[in-house]
């Protein structure tokens, strides 16, 4: 079976790899632990070097980058810069504080000495998705490697070509040859890589299905796993907030790669207030954005993924209008070539329409009135998802109490978009997946957390 990379923009088949066997992934496993072996004794200052040449070979190579990334999913080419540059970012971020985040830890009992050490597991499956195929992976190999681990790499199949170029970059950086390689499989072939006895740990970001297919997977051989799955995240408008602030935000927050992440804004919950007001800047906000060939550097919007992908949004806006929701922009397919759909922005969202209950994986907007912040409140919370949300209000010190107390997500944000970040920790609770990543708490979680006690 072939796995192809298909232009998004255009339907034209850029190029097709065979899909790997499973005994050929197999070896590749066993070569990636024998490179485990080695790289486990080596230092975190040699771990460091090799770090921070991925990130210059990143810079170095941040146009061939963007260019494949507008190719194989529809980035527009300067979001791929910002993508390449971030991934430089995180390699740096963990050259520099791997070895203080993994840092042994006394702790006072009635031994002459104990201490938490820790020790890496071994090989790390990452099962990643095509929204953001280089920041996606490197923000699971730069801890991952940094903690001495080896990785194997499941790429979405409509990116081959650049899970391709992730192995490339550390190859070419000086890290062992097997130490991180790209499996080149279909999703029928995940199954058999999480049994093998060499991997000893799983990390997928993806829909909510894949995660719980993954975890039952992992669950059944004793693998431990992270999982960073769907959003629906809600942004609440309170009444007393700047609405020049709170719409850029969520115009950024619902746009940024055609809308198409897990922490896109997505609900706008919108006190009565305000709300015919805040409806009219985000429609001519959300009507002001290019949609475009992705390759042009004008470009804000670029195709959707994949023409199922792009439909079956469409058709998830079709269900909510026909159960009352109200069109302000958008929502209708575009003529053409690719995959492309336009900002969309639908009001009146209720209980009960898919604009309210599921996740809408594109630039659509859906906004739904509350008469206030106790309303707002449990309408950002009345969803299976929590992976992040926002609040937007003239009283910060209110704000970061409904963020840090009041709001169930696993990253909350105050007056402007939610976002990854290096230094913060990253993940979900509920249907959006449990684990974190990045920070401390992100390098934590595949390696072997050891007590040592001396009597």
């Amino acid at each position: 079976m072939a796995i192809e990379s298909i232009n998004p923009a255009t339907g034209e088949r850029i190029e097709s790899f065979d899909e790997m066997p499973p005994e050929q992934a197999c070896k590749i496993i066993d070569k990636a632990h024998q490179a485990f072996l080695g790289w486990r004794e080596t230092s975190f200052d040699r771990r460091a070097g090799l770090m921070r040449r991925a990130a210059g070979l990143l810079r170095e190579r941040v146009e061939t980058y963007a260019e494949l990334m507008a190719l194989e999913m529809g980035k527009p080419r300067r979001e791929g810069r910002a993508e390449v540059e971030k991934c430089a970012w995180v390699c740096e971020h963990y050259a520099e504080n791997a070895q203080e985040y993994l840092r042994d830890e006394p702790i006072e009992t009635d031994a002459t000495r104990s201490f938490v050490t820790h020790e890496p597991l071994g090989v790390v499956l990452a099962v990643m998705p095509w929204n953001f195929p280089f920041w996606q992976v490197f923000r699971f190999a730069a801890p991952g490697l940094m903690a001495g681990n080896a990785g194997v790499l499941k790429h979405a199949s409509n990116v081959p070509r650049c899970g391709l170029s992730i192995e490339e970059i550390f190859r070419d950086a000086g890290f062992p040859p097997d130490l991180f390689r790209a499996l080149l499989v279909g999703g029928a072939g995940v199954r058999p890589l999480i049994e093998h006895p060499k991997v000893r740990a799983v990390t997928l970001t993806g829909s909510t299905p894949a995660g719980q297919a993954v975890a039952g997977a992992a669950g059944a051989v004793l693998k431990k796993t992270v999982l960073e799955l769907g959003g629906s995240d809600a942004y609440l408008i309170l009444e007393d907030a700047d609405l020049e602030t709170a719409v850029e935000a969520c115009v950024m927050g619902r746009l940024l790669n055609g809308g198409q992440s897990c922490i896109a804004a997505k609900r706008f919950v919108v006190t009565e207030k305000i709300r015919e007001e805040f409806e009219s800047r985000l429609v001519r906000r959300m009507s002001a954005a290019t949609m475009g060939d992705p390759l042009g550097e004008e470009c804000d919007i670029g195709p959707q993924a994949r023409h199922d992908l792009r439909d079956e949004l469409h058709e998830q806006v079709e269900r909510s209008v026909a159960s009352g929701a109200s069109l302000l922009l958008g929502g209708q397919l575009p003529d053409g070539p690719g995959a492309y759909y336009p900002p969309t922005v639908l009001t009146d969202v209720q209980p009960g329409m898919p604009a309210y209950d599921e996740e809408l994986f594109g630039p659509v907007a859906a906004i739904i009135p509350v008469q206030d912040e106790e309303q707002a409140i449990r309408v950002a919370n009345d969803s299976e998802f929590g992976l992040g949300a926002a609040v937007f209000t003239g009283d910060t010190t209110r704000g970061e109490e409904i963020a840090a107390r009041r709001l169930e997500a696993g990253s909350c944000f105050v007056n402007t978009f939610v976002k990854s970040d290096p230094r913060l920790p990253f993940g979900g609770i509920k249907q959006s997946g449990y684990g974190r990543e990045l920070g401390r708490h992100g390098i934590h979680e595949f390696v072997n957390v050891k007590t040592i006690y001396v009597k």
